[in-house]
């Protein structure tokens, strides 16, 4: 064997070795990082709080790219408004992979991001406002607010130059609206009778995807990046985050609010009791403390709910009846509440809208009803006798359940005469019309057999004078 023969052979063992190890060597200090972020549930306020997580986490691992895995039916748009805003602010190329669905509020956190991929068989669209208890659609001015949302969403995306030079957008801000209202048509893909769905196809040929793809690592080659230059983190909800989202759900705020009001109402009205005390503080720690783990709620919203709490416990054990103290606190507490709302959907005070204001009335609005029914049904005979056992000056004592007053029968025998049975020295007995009565001389002593007229009827006695010889004779 020649020496260029072996040396061929040697190669042909190198090589291969080579392969394997060159590739890794030579990306393992240059690994792209790649952030994912999962949507698969309800759009609400978990994910919400996963998204403000990812994003944070994405930024302090300095990732280069950010995917949003999206596979959701839609849900709330205010929480869907925060997402999109929030993806439309990150520094970082964003790259949506519709796994499936992106319906409704699902299709506007699609088109927040930079790049949009479906995989075959997905569809995107129908974000019609509809209301969460019949799905009917909501009225024009709900429609027209999501209208005016998804075109400038997809306005934001820019226009690009066609290969004749015209300008032109990159997401059809017509497109976007079709996909809201069934009135708005586009030429050659949809009429004035439905609203616009995609297919995978579909958005790919009217650029509202940027290609197909069947999994993250196909999205990634389509991208330009090699199989081994990248490394996917994905981000993982602990279970601080699920309890959190779970307290921030508007639903549970409501009952939340509805704690914290009923607890201080019956509180006013049964001082002492503790347990509505104990409840309403359990509710507002429940409600407030999410909030500020988040850095939503801000510092002085809370010391303003504290400062209520104080003057309501000024209003009952210090300052006599009910005045400002009282209407202070409560205004305060109110105040506090409805201030945590808004920030809650808006994540400032500074940028309130009429959206985010209606929302936190609603609850609030909706907790406030929940607490007077809650308050009614209790305090009533509808509701359980342990509350209103602690509560019985807000109720009236009926005979019926077992509340016996003083007996009025003696009353009837003011004005009759009568005959003492016994010496009175002052108590004794008398004699009226057959029956004989215990009764209290009203001054001095009355001996037996003695004319007597009861004067009156006091603290369950009969009280009675004796008669004079005159008086005796005119009534005989």
């Amino acid at each position: 064997m020649n020496r260029s023969h072996l040396q061929f052979r040697l190669w042909l063992w190198v090589l291969p070795v080579i392969a394997l190890i060159y590739p890794v060597t030579i990306n393992a200090d240059e690994l792209h990082g790649v952030y994912m972020l999962r949507l698969d549930d309800e759009i609400g306020s978990s994910t919400w709080r996963y998204t403000r997580q990812a994003l944070d986490e994405a930024s302090r691992l300095d990732a280069e790219l950010l995917i949003v895995h999206l596979n959701t039916y839609g849900g709330s748009v205010v929480h869907a408004d925060s997402i999109r805003t929030a993806l439309l602010n990150f520094p970082r190329p964003t790259v949506a992979f519709v796994d499936n669905n992106a319906a409704s509020a699902g299709a506007l956190v699609a088109l927040a991001c930079d790049s949009v991929f479906m995989r075959s068989g997905a569809s995107m669209g129908a974000v019609t406002v509809v209301n969460g208890t019949d799905g009917m659609a909501m009225p024009d001015k709900y429609q027209s607010y999501m209208r005016a949302m998804m075109r400038a969403t997809a306005e934001r995306h820019g226009k690009t130059i066609s290969p004749d030079g015209k300008s032109e957008w990159r997401r059809n801000p017509l497109v976007a609206e079709a996909m809201v209202d069934p009135r708005v048509s586009v030429g050659g893909l949809i009429d004035s009778t439905r609203v616009l769905t995609f297919t995978a196809d579909e958005a790919v040929k009217w650029n509202y995807a940027d290609g197909k793809a069947e999994s993250v690592d196909e999205i990634m080659q389509q991208l330009g990046y090699h199989p081994a230059s990248y490394a996917i983190k994905e981000y993982h909800p602990t279970w601080l985050d699920n309890l959190i989202g779970f307290l921030t759900n508007p639903a549970v705020q409501a009952v939340l609010i509805m704690l914290i009001i009923g607890g201080i109402y019956m509180e006013l009205h049964s001082p002492g009791v503790g347990f509505p005390s104990a409840a309403a503080i359990i509710a507002a720690i429940l409600y407030f403390l999410p909030l500020y783990i988040s850095g939503i709620a801000s510092s002085w919203i809370i010391l303003l709910f504290v400062l209520g709490i104080m003057l309501i416990i000024l209003e009952v054990f210090v300052v006599p009846g009910f005045g400002i103290t009282g209407i202070a606190g409560i205004s305060c507490v109110c105040a506090a509440v409805i201030l945590g709302l808004i920030e809650h959907y808006t994540f400032s005070l500074s940028h309130m809208n009429a959206d985010a204001i209606w929302s936190s009335m609603v609850i609030f609005l909706v907790g406030l009803g929940l607490a007077v029914l809650a308050i009614w049904y209790l305090t009533s005979s509808y509701g359980p006798k342990w509350v209103r056992r602690h509560t019985e000056l807000m109720l009236t004592q009926q005979v019926d359940e077992g509340y016996i007053g003083v007996d009025m029968t003696p009353a009837a025998y003011i004005g009759l005469d009568g005959t003492a049975v016994t010496d009175m020295r002052p108590a004794g007995k008398v004699e009226i019309n057959g029956d004989v009565l215990d009764a209290v001389a009203i001054q001095g002593f009355i001996h037996a057999g003695a004319r007597v007229k009861v004067r009156k009827y006091e603290n369950a006695q009969i009280y009675v004078a004796e008669l004079s010889m005159t008086e005796s004779i005119f009534t005989a």
